[in-house]
């Protein structure tokens, strides 16, 4: 190499660094001047089989510890009222953690509503979870007209998806559970049909006594990723 082309590269070496060093420090600001407790989340799109779990599959990173039993926190409702979510003690959950400013999150809304809905007469509540300032979720709920109870926090609301094992949540996620409070699944990423149809006809079979969790779990873990890879192909 001629010392005319090795000097062309090492300017070309210097260049690229000095972008990935700016670029670095640029996140860092940005970053910063985030709002304190408020996670920027990673996209969602359609659902594949690395966007599911059951709470205890390696879809999940290993750090995430989804815990076995609905953790008991109190956040406000739409009213203001500091409610616990051990008031939907004896129902199974559909527990939605949004934002308003998370168009996945928005695009669920309605199918949250036709499933608190539907099922409603057969022991299951969805319960959404705005991390979100309470003013935009008020509006945004009376323009949608929500019918499904919402708990509205910031950094509660965060403590709330950590309890799940969630410490960095990429919006949104659902937590189902049965009506005994068990865990049964958490699905990472907008919400469709079909998952909701599979995971809650477990949930189902769990609260008649007709399986046990394991098999629950076992069966939304293979039916999910033969999801994914139906909708991959």
């Amino acid at each position: 190499m001629s010392r005319r082309l090795l000097r062309a590269a090492t300017v070309a070496l210097v260049l690229l660094v000095g972008l990935w060093a700016a670029e670095r420090i640029s996140s860092t600001r940005t970053a910063a001047r985030s709002p304190p407790g408020m996670t920027v989340p990673a996209a969602a799109g359609a659902p594949t089989a690395g966007d599911v779990t059951d709470g205890f599959d390696t879809a999940v990173p290993p750090a995430v510890k989804v815990p076995e039993r609905v953790p008991d926190f109190s956040l406000a409702d739409r009213s203001g009222k500091l409610t616990s979510i051990k008031s939907w003690d004896g129902k199974s959950l559909i527990i939605n953690f949004w934002a308003t400013w998370c168009q996945p999150c928005r695009r669920e809304i309605p199918l949250l509503e036709a499933l608190n809905s539907r099922w409603a007469d057969r022991g299951v509540a969805v319960i959404g979870i705005a991390v979100d300032h309470r003013d935009r979720v008020a509006a945004y709920a009376d323009e949608l007209k929500i019918a499904y109870p919402l708990l509205i926090g910031e950094q509660d609301a965060l403590e709330a998806a950590a309890a799940f094992g969630v410490e960095s949540p990429a919006f949104p996620f659902t937590v189902f559970t049965d009506r005994r409070g068990e865990v049964v699944a958490l699905y990472v990423g907008e919400l469709h049909q079909a998952q909701a149809d599979l995971i809650l006809s477990q949930v189902q079979d769990l609260d008649r006594d007709r399986i046990a969790l394991p098999q629950a779990r076992r069966a939304i873990s293979e039916g999910l990723r033969a999801l994914g890879a139906a909708r991959a192909g």
